[in-house]
């Protein structure tokens, strides 16, 4: 089975990428921009929240190896969905819980996903939005494997990623890329 690419915005694509790059059968993780209305735009633009864009990430994953109902619940438990516009210090549109599917099939996960977590969370709602896939916009090079290299010297980054990736640790041992 050919790899296949997925959309997620859960906030600062710094923090979401660094989670899902753990994974084993995510051979990439790109950090970008989508949902706007103008064409290219640059992360100053997009973070003063008047583009409609969202940070996001594009999954690229082996099936075989990692389902998309996996990957989805590994985002739905890795951020906070019941929260609109914002991801702790992070508020704008720019930094809304997003799933961006590519196809029906895709579609139909997300809410399948949606769904899981409002079961599992008895008074909370899921206020991730499903939205049309649009332009994808890669993120200038700085950005791409931030938590890598610069991001591990970021007070914002030490202080969000660590939880996530225990969060991760914790929660999705068995999905965990081999050492």
């Amino acid at each position: 089975m050919a790899n296949q690419q997925v959309i997620l915005a859960g906030g600062c694509f710094w923090c979401t990428e660094a989670v899902f790059r753990q994974l084993g059968g995510v051979s990439e993780v790109e950090s970008g921009y989508i949902g706007g209305t103008i064409a290219n735009p640059t992360y100053q633009q997009v973070c003063s929240g008047t583009t409609g864009h969202a940070e996001a990430i594009r999954i690229t994953f082996d099936p075989a190896a990692i389902t998309l109902a996996d990957l989805l619940d590994v985002f739905m438990a890795t951020h906070d969905p019941s929260q609109l516009n914002r991801q702790g210090n992070d508020v704008g549109t720019q930094y809304r819980s997003a799933m961006f599917p590519l196809d029906d099939g895709q579609r139909a996960a997300a809410e399948a996903a949606i769904n899981r977590w409002n079961a599992e969370h008895d008074g909370q709602r899921a206020v991730t939005s499903i939205e049309t896939a649009s332009t994808w916009y890669p993120a200038e090079d700085y950005h791409q494997e931030y938590w890598d290299g610069e991001g591990q010297r970021n007070p914002y980054c030490l202080a969000v990623i660590p939880p996530k990736l225990a969060k991760l640790r914790k929660g999705f041992a068995d999905k965990l890329r081999a050492e």
